[in-house]
């Protein structure tokens, strides 16, 4: 994991600086789906309704999100996927392919390669981006969705830098004159001197309430983080100026149109997607079942585990 790229730490659905290895990443193998002439990596076990889940960043691999909900292939098909340039999947021969639409598109084909009808939808962090801009394109392969610590436009995206920024500036003035000087100088967020001052910043406060907690990771090396997907997506100035892909998206108008069954979780402490812009789904999909979780940051399914799962299970309604 690359912490000093930047605030890849912070928007993202999360590049997360503390691991703990889990064995539940060792029951599921590697499948390589040829889409679009690049080969996808596609790790699905168990029978039933199928959910598929879908990785924060953008940049991260699903590793983190397998090591959480794995377990579920007793009860249900699970899905799990790396995105292009992601993970174990193939690279874009053109950065420009990294997009949310682009997301969408592989998504909808990995549907279709696995034939399944319809499934429910998982999306954390950026993963919810990528979600609800699913729903709306393609309603019929939707059954449910869940929406952990989400984001419903670019605005929000923005809005949460600028928390960010302020939650570096403010707890930590030494180390930000040395940003502002790098910022009079001309730097941005994927310049690697600036990358590495900026990504030295302390984030576990901004992601976790309970700082001792560990995201369940494999044994084997991996690419947990992609910067390419990362800059491509959310620009090169991503940490202070949301362009890109990012920039132009929003689904605020089209979420109360969203027939699929709905669940929203939240996080009382989150740094990311903080609670003042989150609440708003509340208005912008009132059809929806919203959840705050009053003792979690970023990730309430590792924070709150029992209430979390307890949810969980009984909205995709698993005995």
């Amino acid at each position: 994991m690359k912490l000093s790229i930047t605030l890849l730490i912070s928007l993202l659905g999360l590049t997360f600086s503390l691991y703990a290895q889990n064995t539940i990443h060792a029951e599921f193998k590697s499948k390589s789906l040829k889409i679009n002439g690049y080969s996808i990596n596609v790790e699905t076990k168990g029978k039933g309704n199928p959910v598929v889940f879908i990785a924060g960043g953008p940049g991260n691999s699903h590793d983190y999100l397998q090591g959480n909900f794995g377990k579920y292939h007793e009860n249900m098909q699970v899905v799990f996927f790396d995105a292009l340039g992601r993970g174990m999947s193939d690279d874009a021969k053109d950065k420009r392919e990294y997009s949310i639409d682009n997301d969408v598109e592989l998504l909808e084909a990995i549907r279709k390669k696995l034939k399944l009808k319809k499934w429910s939808v998982l999306g954390h962090s950026y993963g919810t981006v990528v979600a609800q801009a699913y729903a709306v394109k393609y309603p019929d392969s939707i059954d449910k969705m869940i929406l952990i610590n989400g984001f419903h436009s670019g605005l929000m995206w923005q809005a949460n830098c600028d928390s960010y920024n302020h939650y570096a500036k403010t707890h930590f003035p030494e180390k930000w004159r040395l940003v502002d000087s790098l910022r009079l100088e001309g730097y941005v967020s994927n310049d690697p001197v600036f990358s590495k001052l900026y990504g030295s910043f302390p984030t576990k406060y901004i992601y976790y309430h309970n700082t001792k907690l560990r995201q369940p990771m494999p044994d084997r090396k991996v690419r947990s983080w992609s910067s390419d997907v990362y800059y491509t997506i959310v620009g090169r100035d991503a940490d202070f100026h949301v362009t890109g892909s990012m920039g132009d998206w929003d689904v605020r108008r089209q979420l109360k149109n969203i027939k699929a069954p709905t669940l929203i979780v939240a996080g009382r402490y989150d740094g990311v997607s903080t609670p003042e812009w989150v609440v708003q789904y509340k208005k912008y999909m009132p059809q929806a079942q919203f959840v705050m979780f009053e003792n979690s940051g970023h990730n309430p399914y590792l924070e709150e585990p029992e209430q979390f799962f307890e949810l969980f299970e009984q909205f995709l309604e698993i005995e």
